[in-house]
Order: C-alpha cells, then structure tokens, then sequence
C-alpha cells in the first residue's frame, strides 16, 4: 500500500528498539528519510544499519542522546529542522507497583511521556509555520507513543509488571 509518504522526513524517537524501531522500519519502508534518536549508540547504530539495509533509498540519520532533555531534543531537531512526522516515544513508567512509585519516579514518567511530547509537538509546529512554501503544501503529523508494560499475567491490582 502506498501510503503517499515518500520523500518525506521524520523524527523517531527512542527509535533503536521496541515500538520505535518497528515505526522506523516502517517508516523508511514507505520512502521516509529518517532520523533515529534513542539513548544507546550501540543499538542505535545496529538499528541504523539494518534499515539502510532494508530501504537503500532513504536518508537514515542517528542522533545518539536523551531525547527527555533539552540537549537531547536539540540535536534531534537540528539533524531534522522540519520533519514532516514526528514519532513522540520514550521509555514507560518503572516497573513494578504504581504504589510504591516515589514522586520523582512519577515526575520522570510525566516529563519522558508528556512534557517531552509537548516540547517536541511545539519545536516542530514552530519550524512548520515558519518556512516559506513549498513546506505549506502538505500538513506535518504528529504520533505519540506513550509506553506502557502490558501485563504477562491476569492484573489483580493496577500495578504495571517488569519486562520480561
């Protein structure tokens, strides 16, 4: 299926494993020039790989960083100024009882799923609504990912398992 999204550019984040690479994959499988982030160079450079592997004709960026900081969101807009798809993604919640959860372990949550999210969400409508056409002829779009654990077994509380 064409899904009309070649030659376009986009921002994977936390891209080198899990729910992000498989977008990425995905992504470049349609045409997309993309920039990978995740935190783990290593992972990130073999993920790179495979995806220039698979899809010889697109661009594959990697930016090696946090993208929950500043910095992190800095470089991966400055290797992509304007994306055209913006894939929001970061870690989940800690393991184990949201009950124990200490008040930072939830402050990190909100920052990596919500407020990361929103800084990048604004970094890319600001450089959309700036450039001059042709970027005006087509809308740039946006998929966040918040990650959650899925529970390996029946849930009897709300609390979130480790991975296995």
């Amino acid at each position: 299926m064409d899904l009309g999204i070649k030659g376009r550019r986009a921002i994977v984040c936390a891209s080198s494993k899990g729910l992000g690479r498989a977008c990425a994959i995905a992504l470049a499988a349609e045409g997309v020039d993309v920039t990978l982030t995740a935190r783990g160079a290593e992972a990130l450079a073999k993920t790179a790989a495979e995806i220039r592997k698979l899809s010889p004709g697109v661009t594959v960026t990697e930016v090696a960083g946090d993208i929950t900081t500043p910095a992190g969101r800095e470089a991966a807009l400055k290797a992509c100024p304007e994306p055209d798809i913006l894939i929001n993604n970061a870690g989940g919640p800690p393991p184990g009882d949201f009950r124990n959860w200490t008040r930072d372990d939830w402050i990190k949550a909100i920052d990596a799923n919500m407020l990361t999210p929103i800084e990048l969400i604004k970094a890319t409508v600001a450089a959309s609504s700036t450039s001059p056409p042709p970027r005006s002829r087509h809308r740039s779009r946006c998929l966040d990912c918040p990650t959650a654990r899925a529970p390996a077994s029946p849930v009897l509380s709300p609390a979130l398992p480790a991975r296995p």
